[in-house]
Order: structure tokens, then C-alpha cells, then sequence
């Protein structure tokens, strides 16, 4: 029977549970985690010139590799930027958009190649995302300029919002004052 008075059992439990552990830098956790991220220029004004936003998706790349970040796609338009990415348990989303912001802001600020760059919106989006759902995320983020013939940032972002259980607030909905 086992109980509280029975030292021995426990005594021989912790002994051969000590003698089993692995040494801690062989512990391992298994996390993967999705996010889809998306941000806009201050104003929403197009001011990521087309034959540069490259440059910027390189830099935002580094900065996620910087931060242990696995980045599966990165692209956008002149007003705004997707994110595909997966975040260490170490990193939150909050974290990860605050540095990426601040960091390119910088950059960008200092780049010739982004002369009227002044700075990003307040606000982002972020949308947690399953691994099956990883094909679908990085085709929608490579086919945003044919996507945005047809509709404009603040309809595909309201349509990312509602899509995702996120109630609007249309006092805040886009604006920077």
C-alpha cells in the first residue's frame, strides 16, 4: 500500500528518478508557433517605393533572424507589410512587432532609397495561424500586389479583422490621431 509513512518507497522513487534525468542542457520543449503579422506606414501613406521594398524584407528577415525567429514569407505594398512568421516561447507577438517596427524604422529613416518614409502606424494585426495553413498564408502574402488591384489595404485589412473574431472599433479603425 502506498502512503505517506512509507519513506523507503519514496526514498528509492527519488533515487532512481534522480539518476534518470537528463542534464539540463539536453531538456528539450516542442513549441511551433504561427503568426501571421501585418502593419501599415504612419497615415497609411505609400511610402515603401515598390523597386525597394525588397531591401526592407531583407532587413525585417534579419531582424527576425536576430530574434530567433523562423520567417517563412515577408511582403506587403507601398502603404503596409505581411509577416509570416514563427515565434521562439521566448519571444511574445507584442515583442516581436515592437522590435521589427523600431528597428526598420530606423533604417528606413536613414535609407535614401525611402526618402519619404516617416514612420509605421501604431497599431498591427496579428493572427495566430496552424501549420496546415502555411501554403495558404505564404501564397496570399507573395500575391499582394494582384490581390490589391482589386481591393484596397483598409478592405483586406477589415476582412483579416472580422475573419479572425476581432471586433473593430471604428473610432480607432485606422486612424493615427
Amino acid at each position: 500500500m502506498w502512503g505517506c509513512g512509507d519513506t523507503r518507497v519514496v526514498s528509492v522513487l527519488k533515487a532512481r528518478n534522480k539518476n534518470q534525468r537528463k542534464p539540463s542542457s539536453q531538456l528539450m520543449s516542442y513549441t511551433q508557433s504561427f503568426y501571421h503579422i501585418v502593419f501599415r506606414t504612419y497615415r497609411s501613406v505609400p511610402t515603401i517605393p515598390i523597386e525597394h521594398d525588397r531591401e526592407l524584407y531583407a532587413y525585417i528577415y534579419g531582424i527576425a533572424r536576430n530574434l530567433n525567429c523562423q520567417t517563412y514569407r515577408i511582403g506587403g505594398m507601398p502603404d503596409h507589410v505581411h509577416i509570416f512568421v514563427s515565434l521562439p516561447p521566448t519571444l511574445t507577438v507584442a515583442s516581436f512587432v515592437q522590435r521589427v517596427k523600431t528597428d526598420s524604422s530606423k533604417w528606413l529613416k536613414a535609407n535614401p532609397n525611402f526618402p519619404d518614409f516617416s514612420g509605421w502606424a501604431r497599431e498591427y494585426a496579428g493572427f495566430s495561424k496552424s501549420a496546415s495553413e502555411k501554403d495558404t498564408i505564404i501564397g496570399y502574402i507573395m500575391r499582394q500586389k494582384e490581390h490589391h488591384k482589386r481591393i484596397t489595404f483598409a478592405e483586406e485589412y477589415r476582412t483579416l479583422l472580422v475573419e479572425n473574431g476581432i471586433v473593430i472599433d471604428e473610432r480607432y479603425f485606422l486612424k493615427d490621431d
